[in-house]
């Protein structure tokens, strides 16, 4: 049944999937209503959270009020308890902003706050990630999350990522890798999307990073620091905010 569903979101255009998301959200919120789980991003608790998944389905990873995934929790929980970024002024570039995340940080009069996309009509500058349209040493804070899986000249995209960071400033780097794989996996020929789904855990995933991405980011001169975030918290933290135990956050330094 779930895969049937995830089909069907799949024929429904992407601007409508995100307006639709912001009358639906309220409704499953309402209805998970309760005490055992809680999304720190906006500070409610459910009963329990929405399964969530491609090829494997995850259970109760899916916050209903902000759409939040382990990943996004887990970055916000990082942000918010170990940077100034909600404290200070701070000039922010976020591409392929999430909307867990959208609304709350243009909301903060602290920050400039700037989006980027090749493709998604809720960002504020169309670019390509490999070529973008800034100049060098700009911003504070840089937010890429599950971005760079996407992208065949990964290095093209970490160099200009490293170039537009300004001198000091933080960006904060996430992709799914295998923490069992030491060099990362990508194969052009496989081209069949169930196939590349099975493969590479989404179908226009084009690698399965492995523990070499963290070197790979330091090469473009990035000083990374690997944050294992939930080494910090209780075991009943980590369950009741649904995180990913042992993730290593990538903060990368200029």
């Amino acid at each position: 049944m779930q895969k049937v569903f995830r089909f069907f979101l799949n024929l429904i255009p992407r601007p409508f999937l995100i307006r639709l998301s912001y009358f639906i959200r309220p409704v499953i919120a309402l209805f998970l209503c309760g005490k055992r789980y809680t999304d720190p991003i906006n500070g409610r608790s459910y009963r329990k959270f929405l399964p969530y998944g491609y090829e494997i389905v995850r259970e109760n990873v899916l916050a209903p009020g902000t759409f939040s995934l382990e990943r996004h929790r887990l970055f916000w929980l990082y942000l918010k308890n170990e940077t100034s970024f909600f404290t200070e002024n701070h000039k922010v570039l976020h591409f392929a902003p999430e909307q867990a995340f959208l609304k709350r940080f243009r909301k903060l009069k602290n920050l400039d706050y700037t989006t980027t996309d090749l493709n998604s009509p809720i960002a504020d500058v169309k670019a390509d990630i490999c070529d973008l349209p800034f100049e060098n040493d700009q911003y504070d804070f840089i937010i890429c999350n599950h971005v760079l899986e996407h992208i065949p000249d990964d290095l093209k995209a970490m160099e200009e990522l490293y170039r537009v960071l300004a001198p000091g400033g933080i960006a904060i780097i996430q992709v799914p890798y295998d923490r069992n794989r030491p060099v990362s996996f990508e194969d052009d020929s496989i081209t069949d999307p169930k196939e590349r789904a099975r493969v590479f855990g989404q179908y226009d995933h084009v690698r399965i990073y492995g523990m070499d991405y963290f070197e790979k980011l330091a090469s473009v001169g990035f000083n990374v620091e690997k944050v294992d975030y939930t080494a910090k918290l209780s075991p009943e933290l980590i369950e009741r905010y649904r995180l990913p135990e042992g993730e290593l956050v990538p903060v990368c330094r200029k």
